[in-house]
């Protein structure tokens, strides 16, 4: 927590907002890459419904703003990744951008945060990473244009904006950013007193690594497994605690050890693919009533190198969006189906006592899969799409397609379905270890169920 001295001089109500801004409110991610996803009037529902105090969208949708208009959820709205480079040089597009998307519903929409892009670190495109600060700092001034104080600036950073995590105290941010882009991204942070937004999962570590992270200890669910940082002394009970205290860590090596952190993005996975460890329900529903608790303890936790420091929060995601790219992990974080019934039980106020939700079905996939996985063309897939997919993977790789033509071992039967069907598998099979995926566009599906027959074989990825 910043320790910023408050002169005697400042109002009551100035000193009331300080401490309210940082109470423990924890908020939902309201991601709308669906094309099932309930209107934002009834979403908002939900959202209530959750008992969230918070809501971040990814952008500044102005439907959903009106829908959370006269509402007590406080807002975060966010600047896309695209306008970036074009508002870090040029004022009046901030001005008009401001203008344009937050000023029409404020105040009677609670706006409090205004993001400026989503994990730019992480993109490829450079150019974007040093355009960043300079465009927070054009819409920091284009707030102050149109007179509006009470909205805070920042971007959220995944976790690879470190190069080094492990022990904490060895937190140190990446050398191609850490002093062109996050000194002055933490000076400005500390000069307009917001927060540092950052995307926690422990997930992603585990799943990489199930042999030497315990299941328990992702999930804040270790009762006899510890963690001591040889270099601070400090004691760790869980992957969560230990992943924040690599960034305060970091910042403070940089000379800001002070600096607030946000959890723009944290979850686990209710779903996923044959070859996706420890994605269920059960794990889901743990991890999220656990940190939920976490964010709402009275009086704070904080984490070991912070203790007693609230950590304000969005958990991801209000729904399944079943647009989204990639593993099908990234189609099922959702806390509600589009439908609006409840993956699992939660209550983000955290009033509702552990004990007290229904029982969990038995998680089947904390052990990996070993495998063979065939990919095939999924239910319903498009024909046309199906048929560029097909030539997109026979023109990968060694050999790819030789058995589907005319006279090989799959040629028969003739039909776009196996050709393509084969295809995928023989694709996936040769690049899944280089981070090839079954998914051509959400064309494509695994299958443990093997698609052979007769004398044709359909490779299967080995795990």
């Amino acid at each position: 927590m910043s320790r910023h001295f408050i002169p005697p001089f400042l109002t009551f109500m100035e000193t009331k907002q300080n401490s309210a801004e940082l109470a423990p409110k924890v908020g939902v991610n309201y991601g709308q890459l669906g094309n099932n996803l309930p209107p934002p009037s009834q979403s908002v529902k939900l959202i209530q419904s959750l008992k969230a105090k918070r809501v971040k969208l990814y952008d500044a949708n102005p439907k959903i703003l009106t829908a959370l208009r006269n509402t007590d959820l406080q807002v975060s709205i966010m600047v896309p990744n695209e306008l970036i480079n074009n508002i870090s040089s040029n004022q009046t597009l901030a001005d008009h951008w401001v203008y344009t998307n937050l000023v029409p519903f404020y105040p009677e929409t609670l706006i409090r945060y205004l993001l400026v892009g989503n994990e730019i670190l992480s993109q490829p495109d450079k150019q974007v990473w040093y355009n960043l600060v300079p465009a927070m700092r054009k819409i920091k001034a284009a707030l102050k244009t149109h007179r509006i104080t009470k909205v805070k600036v920042g971007t959220p950073l995944a976790m690879d904006v470190l190069e080094s995590s492990f022990p904490p105290s060895n937190g140190t941010f990446r050398s191609d950013v850490s002093g062109l882009v996050l000194k002055p991204m933490l000076k400005f942070i500390n000069k307009t007193k917001s927060f540092f937004f950052v995307d926690v999962y422990t997930y992603f570590p585990w799943s990489s690594d199930p042999t030497n992270i315990d299941l328990a200890y992702a999930l804040f669910e270790s009762k006899n497994i510890t963690v001591t940082d040889p270099v601070s002394g400090l004691t760790y009970h869980n992957l969560f605690d230990q992943m924040v205290d690599a960034l305060i860590f970091a910042m403070k090596r940089l000379g800001y050890p002070d600096t607030r952190i946000w959890i723009a993005e944290t979850g686990w996975p209710s779903s996923g693919d044959f070859d996706q460890i420890g994605a269920n329900i059960r794990n889901a529903a743990t991890y999220n009533r656990n940190v939920v608790k976490k964010f709402n303890a009275k009086p704070p936790v904080g984490t070991p190198a912070r203790p007693g420091v609230v950590l304000p929060s969005f958990i991801f995601a209000l729904f399944n969006e079943n647009t989204k790219t990639g593993p099908s992990t990234e189609r099922n974080f959702g806390l509600l189906y589009p439908n609006g019934s409840h993956v699992y039980t939660i209550d983000l106020s955290g009033k509702t006592p552990l004990s007290e939700y229904p029982p969990l079905p038995a998680a089947k996939n904390n052990k990996p899969y070993k495998g063979p996985i065939w990919c095939i063309v999924a239910k319903g897939a498009n024909r046309s799409a199906v048929a560029s997919a097909l030539s997109y993977a026979c023109s990968q790789g060694n050999k790819t397609c030789d058995p589907i033509q005319p006279g090989g071992k799959c040629f028969k039967p003739d039909s776009l379905f196996w050709h393509a069907s084969y295809a995928f598998s023989a694709y996936w099979a040769q690049f899944r270890k280089a981070g090839g995926s079954c998914y051509f566009g959400g064309l494509a599906t695994q299958t443990i169920k093997d698609p052979s027959y007769g004398s044709c074989k359909f490779p299967g990825a080995e795990l």
